[in-house]
C-alpha cells in the first residue's frame, strides 16, 4: 500500500493534500465534539471560509452532523476516521519504523515525525502536535493530574497544546520538578501554565530550586505549602517529559565543577528527572530534587516521553532502558535511524 501512495502523491500531491487536510478536520472534530466551526478554525489554523468548504464537503458524506451544540462526527464518520488512521500511518512512511523502535525499547508505542530537530526547529512543532494528539486520546474522563518537565523542547510542545477540557473531563497541570535559577520560560511552573492555558485547564506552581544542598532539600520537604503541591504532583496520572544530554544538562543546571567532572568519568550521556545515566542505562549520579522521581513514573499509567535530533541518539538509548512499559516515545526520523543504526541491546 505504501509504493501505491507514494506513487500517488508523486503524480497528484494537490490529491494527497486535500486527504490530509480533510483526516485533520474530521481529527479535530473527533477530539473536541461538539465544536463551532469558529473554535475549529482557530485549532487548525484555517479561515472559516476554507472550514466551510470542508465541513460542508463532509457533511454532504454523512460524516459529521451539526446541531445547536456544534458538529460531531457521525457513526460513518468514526469509521472512515478510524481507516484514515491507518492509512496515514502508512502515508508517513513512519509505521515500520515506529514499531521495531517500541518492540527494541519495550514500551508501548512509538511515534515519529519526519527531519531532524537538531537542524530544523519546525520538527519541534510536529512534536508539539504528537503530544496533544496522544493526551487527547489517553486521557481519560474525571479528574486528569498532568505533571510537566521543564526545557526547550517542552515549550515549544506547550505552544500545540489544544482545549482538554470536556463536560466530563477536568485537568490539573503540575511541574514535574522545582526549577528556578535556569531561564523562567523554560521552567517547568512556566511551561505547565501555558499548558493549562491552552487546554483550557488549571495548573500550580511549586517554587523551589533545581540544585539544593542535602540540609534545604529536607528543611523545605517539611513546608507546608511544598507538601501541599507535591502531594498533588504524587498524584498524576500523566507525565510529559524529554529527554536530556548529560553534560548539557548539567552545564544548563549549573552544577557544582566537580560534579561535572564526576559526570565526565563516569562517561555520563542522559539525563531525565534528575536522574543521570551512561550508556548502559545505569545510574551514576541523582540530584537531590523536589518532585517526580523515576519510581514514581513507573506507577504513572500514562507517560510521554519526547526526544529528537541525531545528537541525543546516546541520551534517548541509554534513558530508554529505563522507561516504564506504558511509555509513548515521540521522535523523529534523524534519532530513529541513527537509533536503529547503532543500536546494540
Amino acid at each position: 500500500m505504501l509504493s501505491e501512495i507514494r506513487v500517488l502523491e508523486a503524480i497528484a500531491p494537490d490529491v494527497l493534500n486535500t486527504v490530509k487536510r480533510r483526516y485533520r478536520v474530521l481529527q479535530n472534530i473527533f477530539w473536541m465534539q461538539p465544536i463551532g466551526r469558529r473554535n475549529l478554525a482557530e485549532s487548525l489554523s484555517l479561515t472559516e471560509r476554507v472550514l466551510r468548504g470542508e465541513t460542508d464537503f463532509l457533511r454532504d458524506q454523512r460524516l459529521i452532523e451539526t446541531n445547536k451544540s456544534g458538529m460531531s462526527l457521525t457513526e460513518r464518520g468514526k469509521d472512515i476516521l478510524q481507516q484514515l488512521d491507518l492509512l496515514m500511518d502508512q502515508f508517513t512512511g513512519m509505521d515500520q519504523l515506529e514499531k521495531q523502535l517500541a518492540s527494541m525499547f519495550n514500551i508501548d508505542r512509538c511515534l515519529i515525525v519526519s527531519g531532524d530537530s537538531d537542524e530544523q526547529p519546525k520538527v519541534n512543532g510536529d512534536f508539539g502536535e504528537l503530544v496533544n494528539e496522544a493526551l487527547h486520546r489517553q486521557l481519560p474522563d474525571g479528574r486528569n493530574v498532568i505533571a510537566v518537565m521543564g526545557g526547550t523542547t517542552m515549550a515549544e510542545i506547550a505552544r500545540h497544546i489544544t482545549p482538554l477540557e470536556t463536560n466530563n473531563r477536568k485537568n490539573l497541570f503540575v511541574p514535574a520538578r522545582g526549577g528556578i535559577g535556569e531561564s523562567v520560560s523554560i521552567q517547568a511552573n512556566s511551561i505547565s501554565a501555558v499548558m493549562a492555558a491552552n487546554a483550557k485547564g488549571n495548573h500550580r506552581v511549586l517554587y523551589v530550586p533545581e540544585q539544593l544542598s542535602q540540609e534545604a532539600y529536607h528543611t523545605l520537604l517539611k513546608e507546608p505549602s511544598i507538601m501541599d503541591v507535591l502531594a498533588t504532583i504524587k498524584q498524576a496520572n500523566c507525565v510529559v517529559h524529554s529527554i536530556g544530554r548529560a553534560l548539557h544538562m548539567a552545564a544548563r543546571r549549573k552544577m557544582l565543577e566537580e560534579e561535572i567532572v564526576s559526570l565526565r568519568q563516569h562517561k555520563a550521556v542522559a539525563e531525565s528527572f534528575g536522574y543521570f545515566f551512561d550508556e548502559s542505562g545505569q545510574i551514576i549520579y541523582r540530584a537531590s530534587r523536589i518532585g517526580l522521581t523515576l519510581e514514581d513514573v513507573q506507577k504513572i499509567p500514562i507517560v510521554l516521553a519526547v526526544a529528537g535530533g541525531k545528537s541525543k541518539a546516546k541520551a534517548i538509548m541509554a534513558y530508554m532502558k529505563n522507561a516504564p512499559k506504558q511509555t509513548w516515545f515521540i521522535t523523529d526520523e534523524a534519532a530513529a535511524n541513527e537509533i536503529l543504526k547503532g543500536a546494540t541491546f
